[in-house]
């Protein structure tokens, strides 16, 4: 039916998306991150999907990246309140629209990290890699990027 909530999305302008959980580095081989909730207990479906992409060959970074977008994708379930078994393309698209319309978090893992939210102007070169900044919306490559965690 046309004007559905489903087919009209959330008020993503007022949404807030907890920073619940963080990517733990374990230092085992065969399972070098978790995703943890809040809790500290394992986000089980997002270790389902780990041991998947560590059997086709994955790298540590390429799996480290993945759980990045995942526990992002994770995060904002919460917050509309799906479980991540009932999400539908409802959920994924209206993803996909907050994460263009929303600022950085810094990740939270178990390891410290120094820096803070860039204060840099969007296209000013990171003294580190060089490459322009995007600010502080994410950069058109992680939100193509993360537009794929809930195809996962």
């Amino acid at each position: 039916m046309i004007g559905s909530d489903e087919e009209q999305g959330r008020d993503l302008s007022r949404l807030v998306v907890s920073r619940a959980g963080r990517l733990v580095a374990t230092g085992d081989a065969h399972e070098p991150y978790q995703v943890a909730g809040p809790g500290g207990e394992v986000v089980e479906p997002v270790s389902v999907f780990l041991r998947d992409l560590l059997a086709s060959g994955k790298s540590e970074p390429t799996l480290r990246s993945y759980l990045v977008d995942l526990l992002r994708w994770w995060r904002f379930l919460g917050a509309v309140g799906v479980e991540w078994d009932r999400a539908s393309r409802a959920e994924a698209r209206d993803f996909s629209c907050w994460i263009q319309l929303t600022a950085k978090q810094r990740l939270q893992t178990s390891r410290p990290r120094k820096g803070r939210l860039s204060s840099r102007a969007a296209g000013a070169p990171n003294p580190v890699t060089g490459k322009p900044a995007s600010g502080d919306g994410y950069a058109p490559s992680t939100v193509a990027h993360s537009g794929a965690a809930p195809v996962l």
